[in-house]
């Protein structure tokens, strides 16, 4: 991977050489073996295992999610569906894949957010008896950008050698990507692969609320068969007993602490949407590399929805990086409009106000330290 990077902020003129990274100076260029490799838990989800989640005594379906799922890692044991052994990076020389067993391949979290479902993913990952090389973990954004990058039959082949692949946030946005990944999963449990996704949605009410819903449910159907769906129930666990989000800060306030954190980007918002429209979300983990905090001044509403899914999906990176969020301009509650809050992508847009929020929790330790 290579990026190229400045000292020049949009909005606050030349910084000195010891100054704040300019996300809007990156360009990251990653390589498909790259996205590949890097399909496991992401860092804040390293040391998460079933035992370390707590479920609410108030809530028994996390309980009981928390038992099936130890159970299905249990059974994911021993040799794979198609001959066991470990297969090179394109899958090639594999045994001819036998019948695939009956029933259901694969579970399904269903849940709000923030109830602890990516947790659980990442735990059963974890908990799976079988070498990294062998169990895939990835959001369903990376999971359409690796076909982008392979291509459809070499993805197939290059996931079909694996135990299990872990989606997270499975959400269908297009017909295109409904038909796509719909036939991706057939393809792999054919060939014996175990499935596992987190969304926020029952398998059969993806669709519901965006483009052609009719179509949406023809091609969801026969992909919820696929799967045990798992109801989690519960608040949001970012916001259990916590204080309100912490007011933004003064551009002053964001630009003095940029200076003072070593790994610290420094942008105006506007600006940093306006770049996000150049660079693919599948680059926008590398965007992030080795970042210590962001700082942002100026945040104000997202102008239109292209660009809210976007920092949707720059919101997820840098959540799951622990990457602290430090802002000026707008509360993050204030960044959607209630036009798109009330719309098919309305879950998204919660998620990202959510782990934004925490992010900025975490960033109110950098000022002034």
């Amino acid at each position: 991977m290579t990026v190229s990077s400045s000292t020049t902020t949009h909005g606050s003129g030349s910084l000195s050489d010891a100054g704040p990274l300019s996300l809007c100076a990156r360009e990251p260029h990653v390589p498909a073996d790259r996205l590949v490799a890097e399909m496991v838990p992401p860092p804040r989800f390293d040391s998460v295992r079933f035992a370390t989640y707590v479920p609410d005594p108030g809530e028994p379906s996390q309980s009981e999610a928390v038992g099936v799922l130890e159970g299905f890692a249990a059974g994911l044991g021993g040799a794979h569906a198609v001959g066991g052994g470990k297969r090179g990076f394109f899958g090639f020389g594999r045994a001819k894949a036998p019948k695939p067993p009956a029933g259901p391949r694969g579970v399904y979290l269903d849940g709000g957010y923030g109830v602890g479902k990516t947790h659980l993913l990442a735990s059963l990952w974890h908990a799976t008896p079988a070498e990294p090389a062998l169990k895939a973990f990835g959001t369903f954004v990376e999971l359409t950008n690796l076909v982008g990058a392979l291509g459809f039959q070499q993805t197939v082949r290059t996931l079909s050698g694996h135990r299990l692949v872990c989606i997270d946030e499975f959400e269908l946005d297009d017909p295109g990507d409904t038909v796509l990944v719909s036939t991706l999963l057939g393809k792999l449990v054919e060939a014996g692969v175990a499935l596992a996704a987190t969304s926020n949605t029952l398998p059969g009410k993806l669709g519901e609320g965006r483009f052609a819903a009719a179509d949406f449910l023809r091609e969801i159907q026969g992909l919820s068969a696929h799967f045990r769906a798992l109801r989690i129930d519960g608040e949001d666990y970012r916001h259990r007993g916590l204080p309100e989000a912490p007011a933004p800060f003064s551009d002053e306030e964001v630009m003095k602490t940029a200076f003072a954190t070593e790994g610290a980007s420094l942008d105006d918002f506007a600006h940093l949407l306006e770049h996000l429209a150049k660079v693919h979300p599948s680059r926008y983990g590398a965007l992030t590399d080795g970042l210590r905090a962001v700082c942002l001044t100026g945040v104000q509403p997202v102008p239109d929805q292209s660009t809210a899914l976007r920092l949707v999906v720059l919101a997820d990176r840098l959540y799951d990086r622990e990457v602290p969020v430090l802002a000026s301009g707008l509360p993050f509650d204030r960044l959607f409009s209630e036009e798109m809050l009330n719309g098919g992508y309305r879950k998204k847009y919660f998620r990202a106000i959510s782990r934004l929020t925490a992010l900025a929790r975490d960033a109110k330790g950098l000022v002034g330290a």
